[in-house]
């Protein structure tokens, strides 16, 4: 199968433009050969600590979804991507699968990451897609460097589909934030999906967010959060091979590659005895550490605010 994994400069809240340049995307890949076209994490609205992300959630089976569909039956092929989502009175992150034939899948992300907390809630299900082509294991960003995902997925998925909006450490030099945490943290985002496949077996399609943004500092007023999405969509084979890669610097686009789904490899890595795959830098958890708990405490407060935004758009 001939895949695709687009890498896009969304703009953080920009849910209408957002999504016309994702179907440009898409369709793009499709005219050139794809038969798959993954899109990233948030391919709707970008991530950041922002007031517009408190307008970007959108009905489950509501615009993106449609989109989604649509991309799929007018090719005759599978799309795929994650949106910041409503279902009831709660917000989640939601990847969307959808095929031609009309079947859809979803995954809800078990787990929100830093200021993304402010936005969503965790969901429960384990990742595993029973899909026309098999089952298929989605998988979205920091999900990719927690064992607990490799080891749900393990032995029960042929294929990985997913993607980042991997964000790096802000411009401004704030404390523990130095440049070797920096490069790690680029590091680890390069390293991930390959590595992911080692500790599967699985080929992995891993769409990403890349450009420039600012937004707020949780927790520090009046400090901006001028920073950059760390790119790195890739197409890797079920023994870490990377078939195909656009970095940060290449801007907005796509990656093609052909993937053999009836190939099997076996793990080529076993998954650590921890919490985390990679060796996070301590100032890196400290982050994780005081920006979920601010997150949460922000989405319970405002909630309401949320639904209400929501109902006014419906």
């Amino acid at each position: 199968m001939k895949v695709a994994a687009v890498q896009m400069t969304a703009l953080v809240g920009r849910v209408e433009k957002n999504m016309r340049a994702a179907e440009a995307l898409a369709k793009e890949a499709f005219d050139q050969g794809a038969q798959m076209v993954i899109l990233p994490e948030f391919f709707t609205s970008a991530m950041g600590f922002s007031q517009k992300m408190d307008r970007a959630a959108r009905p489950v089976d509501g615009a993106p979804m449609r989109l989604l569909q649509k991309l799929a039956a007018d090719h005759d092929g599978i799309v795929g991507g994650s949106f910041l989502s409503r279902r009831g009175l709660d917000h989640y992150n939601t990847f969307v699968l959808a095929f031609a034939d009309g079947t859809v899948c979803t995954h809800d992300k078990d787990q929100p990451t830093m200021w993304e907390n402010c936005y969503y809630r965790g969901g429960s299900d384990n990742g595993v897609m029973d899909t026309p082509i098999g089952p298929v294991g989605a998988v979205l960003c920091w999900e990719f460097v927690r064992t607990r995902t490799a080891r749900r997925l393990l032995g029960r998925v042929n294929l990985v589909v997913g993607g980042s909006c991997w964000w790096d450490l802000p411009d401004a030099r704030l404390p523990g934030f130095t440049p070797q945490v920096k490069a790690k943290n680029l590091a680890i985002m390069k390293e991930t999906p390959a590595r992911f496949a080692r500790l599967t077996g699985c080929p992995v399609v891993h769409a990403a967010h890349a450009g420039d943004f600012v937004c707020k500092t949780p927790l520090a007023p009046g400090l901006a959060y001028r920073s950059c999405f760390l790119g790195q969509t890739q197409i890797v084979d079920g023994s870490g091979a990377v078939l195909a890669r656009m970095d940060r610097t290449d801007g907005q686009g796509f990656v093609l590659a052909d993937l053999d789904l009836t190939r099997r490899h076996s793990p080529s890595e076993t998954i650590p005895d921890r919490f985390w795959i990679p060796d996070l830098p301590a100032a890196i958890r400290f982050a994780w550490w005081y920006q979920n708990l601010h997150g949460k405490w922000y989405y319970n407060r405002h909630h309401a605010r949320f639904v209400h935004a929501d109902r006014r758009r419906s």
